[in-house]
């Protein structure tokens, strides 16, 4: 039987790529603090995301009457009480971060639409990195692993980027643009997971679960 599974974030894009490997998760954001001391960009991730699962994960086994969003199937925690999937016995939080990378600085989101238009300016015409650290915290195991992809961005003008950001859609999202939304027709390849880019390198989160037997 699969594990009651736990997703530590709210993002949309994350929750509906997780659903290509659980049809049924709990989604309980993290509390935790994000300032840490890093430079690394793969360290960087990979320590935000086992911050966010450990936290999610030691706040569920304090909170029984917690009661998050369910994905999948419209059925609330306290259900989950009665089945075999509640027992915190067999328990699987995954935690994620991702970032936008350009020359070695990492590019979170954009604080207001200056902010973004500066980013979309510096990644126009050029490659720059996206890493997702991924941590999978079960009740007996915990594997913490970073995925990385290069983007490749066309040639920008002022009025596209302005034109975009009027959107709305780059102000939530690190390196201020969303590879699976309108600035999809800007990407010009990549080297690696797409998934990895819109948020969670499902395929190598399904490689590890399936290694699991989970």
């Amino acid at each position: 039987m699969s594990p009651r599974v736990i997703l530590a974030s709210q993002s949309p894009r994350r929750q509906e790529l997780l659903k290509h490997i659980y049809k049924v998760f709990e989604i309980v954001p993290s509390f935790a603090d994000e300032d840490i001391d890093e430079k690394d960009p793969g360290l960087y991730v990979e320590k935000l995301s086992r911050l966010k699962a450990r936290e999610v994960y030691d706040r569920v086994q304090d909170e029984e009457d917690m009661v998050p969003e369910v994905t999948g199937m419209k059925r609330l925690s306290k259900l989950f009480k009665s089945s075999g999937a509640a027992a915190t016995d067999d328990l699987l939080v995954i935690g994620a971060d991702t970032i936008v990378v350009r020359d070695g600085e990492i590019l979170g989101k954009p604080k207001d639409e200056e902010d973004a238009f500066n980013i979309l300016k510096s990644l126009q015409g050029r490659s720059h990195e996206v890493y997702t650290g991924v941590t999978l915290l079960h009740t007996s195991w915990e594997k913490t692993f970073h995925e990385k992809t290069v983007v490749n961005i066309a040639s920008m003008t002022d009025e596209e980027i302005k034109k975009y950001i009027a959107t709305g859609d780059p102000m939530d999202k690190a390196g201020a643009y969303g590879i699976q939304t309108l600035f999809t027709k800007f990407v010009t390849g990549i080297e690696g997971d797409y998934n990895n880019v819109v948020g969670l390198p499902v395929a190598a989160i399904y490689r590890e679960v399936k290694e699991m037997n989970l």
